[in-house]
């Protein structure tokens, strides 16, 4: 009984689970978090094209951990894995999609105390002078604790042509943290591959805390393809059956010219195409159906200056955006 002005008593230790006898059996599908992670996987399967190897790793992943979680039922030694992750491939492969899916999974499992992922740069971790970086890096930290850390372009922290960079100073200060918090944190590098192959192997600390190498592959046209018409039917609209054909053949030119960006140039290419629909309805003026204000022409499609190559050089004009486009 707790007298007034008395503080309560609390419990000396909190009990541990029940742990199963030897002849015990268990359903890994009876798990509690089975459910969740198996909608992750899902939406993984139905929202992003392609990307087989990614999604494996992602399965692969998951049993590992749905694994520890039996074992320590069983009462076997389970130790904490180093989840601590590297995205590699060129932009708009999905990275930041998968990141976002990979930190619902861990959540539901346990293994993270939030779903949400911090996305980063450079410029969110280094400072300028002296005693700048610290605590920015450190900032960065606070706002990922608990769920995902995803620095994009992550080779630009290391610049060794500059004596003078501060960059090393936010790795030393990630390499720490990824080892005393990594119960509590993840941190997923992504950039390009053979840059990303530069960096590890120029900070061997980190490459060593690193577990997971997952490669994200360049779309071919078909994939993007599907990807459009999966951008189009959630925001209502559709290719006719001339437009579509035509948007092959858009693609085709489209992705041997630079700066070609995977799923984020067809994201960019499709809005531009909406521009071309919507001028085209005023201008004809007369009554529009439904029909009418969802269905992309052949004409929408083809009035891209990259189906003039005489202006060829101009479609640094239908590129440009792509370059300042989120990560991922």
């Amino acid at each position: 009984m707790t007298l007034p002005g008395q503080a309560a008593s609390l419990p000396s230790e909190v009990a541990a689970p029940e742990v199963l006898s030897p002849e015990a059996r268990i359903q890994l599908a009876d798990d509690v978090a089975a459910a969740a992670v198996s909608e992750v996987l899902d939406s993984l399967d139905a929202d992003l094209v392609g990307l087989a190897g990614v999604k494996t790793r992602m399965r692969e992943i998951s049993s590992l951990l749905m694994v520890e979680r039996a074992r320590g039922q069983f009462g076997l030694t389970t130790s904490k894995p180093t989840l601590h992750m590297s995205f590699t491939g060129p932009p708009g492969t999905g990275k930041t999609t998968v990141a976002l899916r990979m930190a619902r999974m861990l959540h539901a499992l346990g293994y993270l105390r939030t779903p949400r992922v911090h996305a980063v740069t450079r410029d969110d971790l280094v400072g300028q002078f002296i005693g700048h970086t610290a605590p920015k890096t450190k900032e960065a930290i606070a706002k990922a604790a608990g769920g995902v850390l995803f620095i994009d372009e992550a080779y630009y922290l290391y610049r060794p042509e500059n004596e003078r960079d501060y960059g090393q100073e936010a790795i030393e200060i990630l390499l720490q943290e990824m080892e005393a918090e990594r119960s509590d944190l993840v941190v997923v590098f992504a950039g390009y591959v053979d840059r990303m192959e530069t960096f590890f192997s120029s900070n061997p600390g980190l490459s060593s805390r690193v577990a997971h190498h997952i490669d994200f592959a360049d779309y071919d046209r078909a994939e993007l393809v599907q990807i459009a018409r999966l951008m189009l039917d959630r925001d209502q609209y559709r290719f006719s059956p001339d437009a579509e054909v035509a948007f092959a053949d858009y693609l085709e030119l489209r992705m041997a010219r630079p700066r070609f960006a995977n799923a984020r140039s067809v994201r960019n290419a499709l809005e531009r195409i909406r521009l071309r629909q919507a001028n085209r309805l005023v201008a004809e003026g007369g009554s529009l159906g439904r029909d009418d204000l969802m269905t992309l022409t052949e004409a929408d499609v083809r009035m891209s200056r990259v189906f003039a190559p005489e202006q060829a050089p101009s479609t640094q004009a239908e590129t440009q955006i792509e370059t300042k486009a989120p990560p991922g």
